[in-house]
């Protein structure tokens, strides 16, 4: 008889499903890890939203750092805050009537040119260009020097051989050079294929300051530290009604053996 009455009186208090799934602070902190992941997630892409502009670039004239018809983001800048080295989308009658994009190798002030190797030079130093490929590094055609004239730049793609940039506009009235104003934002990754940010342009460091990268890393991790949070706080219910019921289980097996016996 006792041991029937036992038996009764643990089924009675175990069982799954009964009361809340988990502890009140357990579901506190996951609704909590929920709306923190939240923000953080569409945080990131607002962010996103207001400091980048996709691009799709058409031709190879900037492999092997971006090839035909990848995808890039680029941050939306001042043509004033362009620096050397920075890769620009740009946008002049003189060249095209859509979106073009090219590398920054001189800004006002400076004087551009080539050596007999074929290697560029600006303000008298040789460049070092690890960006280039094999091939053209030493691929740039010969051209006479070039004094950029204050607010403009000198644009080279990086597939020397065959980019149609400055050097083919060499004849224009400003000598191929284009406005500041002209620049619509920086490239600062290719996003598809998944090739990250784009190379520092560190041979520039020796003429002046370089242009820091801008906030996508930070923005990626917003976004990704979201989504872990909004998935660990949804799944918290669902972890603790298991255990919870497998706890009931182990405590009913428990109360019928002592039934039993």
């Amino acid at each position: 008889m006792s041991g029937q009455s036992t038996t009764r009186t643990a089924s009675r208090g175990g069982g799954a499903g009964r009361g809340p799934a988990g502890s009140r602070t357990g579901q506190r902190l996951s609704s909590l890890a929920v709306a923190l992941g939240l923000a953080l997630f569409l945080g990131g892409f607002v962010w996103a939203a207001l400091v980048y502009l996709p691009y799709t670039v058409p031709t190879p004239s900037m492999a092997p750092a971006i090839g035909a018809g990848d995808r890039v983001l680029a941050q939306r800048v001042d043509g004033g805050d362009v620096r050397r080295g920075d890769v620009v989308v740009f946008e002049d009658e003189g060249w095209a009537d859509v979106p073009l994009v090219k590398r920054v190798v001189a800004v006002g002030g400076d004087i551009v040119s080539t050596g007999q190797d074929g290697r560029l030079r600006v303000n008298g130093t040789e460049i070092d260009e690890p960006y280039l490929s094999a091939d053209e590094a030493a691929g740039l055609s010969a051209f006479p020097e070039v004094a950029v004239p204050k607010g403009r730049l000198f644009l080279l793609g990086d597939e020397r051989s065959g980019s149609l940039d400055s050097t083919s506009h060499l004849t224009d009235t400003a000598n191929g050079t284009v406005s500041r104003e002209a620049v619509e934002a920086r490239v600062d990754a290719v996003v598809w294929p998944m090739d990250g940010m784009l190379q520092a342009p560190t041979g520039f460091g020796e003429l002046g300051e370089l242009s820091s990268p801008g906030p996508l890393p930070t923005v990626v991790a917003l976004a990704i530290g979201g989504a872990v949070l909004i998935l660990g706080g949804a799944a918290y219910g669902p972890l603790a009604a298991r255990a919870g019921a497998s706890r009931a289980r182990r405590a009913d097996a428990g109360a019928e053996a002592s039934g039993v016996r």
